[in-house]
C-alpha cells in the first residue's frame, strides 16, 4: 500500500508541476484527479449548490496553480479551497433562517429521499462545514479553524452546536 501510495504521491507531484508550467495534458489529468475530491467536500456542504460549488473550487485552484509553493501539499490546499467556495456558495443562495429542526419526519419515513441529507439541508453552511471537516475528513479541531480561518474554540462551539441539531433531528 505504501508504495502504491508514494507513486501516486509522486505522480501528483510531477503533475503539478507540469500543470504550473501550461502543460495542458497535465492539467485534465489534475481535473480528472482533483473533481471528485472537490465533490467528496463541496457536496455535503453545499448540498444541491455541490456542483456549483466545485467548479468555483476548480476555478480558484486552476487560477492560483502557479501559487502552490509545495506541490506535495496540493491536497490540502484543495481542501482549504473547497471547503472556502463551499461555504461561499451554500451562504449565498441560503436561506436567511436555518429551518426548524423539530420539523423533521422521523428515520425511515417514506417521504424523505435520505434521512441524512434533509437533515444536513437543514443545518447552516457553517455547521456543515465543520462536520464534513471533522466528521468526513478526520481533521481535528486545529487543523479544521486553520482551514476555515476561525477560532479552535468558535470551531468546538460550532461542531457542538452542528452535533447536538444533527442528532436532535435525526432522533426526534
Amino acid at each position: 500500500m505504501s508504495d502504491e501510495h508514494n507513486l501516486d504521491h509522486a505522480r501528483t507531484v510531477r503533475l503539478v508541476r507540469a500543470a504550473q508550467r501550461g502543460d495542458t495534458i497535465a492539467m485534465n489529468e489534475l481535473l480528472d484527479v482533483l473533481t471528485p475530491y472537490a465533490g467528496r467536500i463541496c457536496t455535503p456542504i453545499a448540498l444541491a449548490d455541490g456542483p456549483d460549488a466545485v467548479q468555483e473550487t476548480l476555478v480558484a485552484v486552476f487560477r492560483s496553480l502557479r501559487s502552490l509553493k509545495e506541490p506535495a501539499a496540493l491536497y490540502g490546499w484543495v481542501r482549504a479551497i473547497a471547503c472556502r467556495e463551499a461555504v461561499r456558495v451554500a451562504r449565498r443562495t441560503a436561506r436567511s433562517v436555518p429551518a426548524d429542526l423539530t420539523t423533521v419526519p422521523q428515520r425511515g419515513d417514506p417521504q424523505l429521499a435520505s434521512d441524512i441529507g434533509d437533515v444536513l439541508a437543514r443545518l447552516s453552511p457553517e455547521h456543515r462545514a465543520v462536520l464534513v471537516l471533522r466528521d468526513v475528513e478526520g481533521l481535528d479541531e486545529q487543523s479544521a479553524a486553520a482551514l476555515l480561518g476561525l477560532r479552535v474554540g468558535t470551531v468546538k462551539s460550532r461542531l457542538h452546536r452542528a452535533r447536538d441539531s444533527f442528532r436532535k433531528a435525526w432522533t426526534s
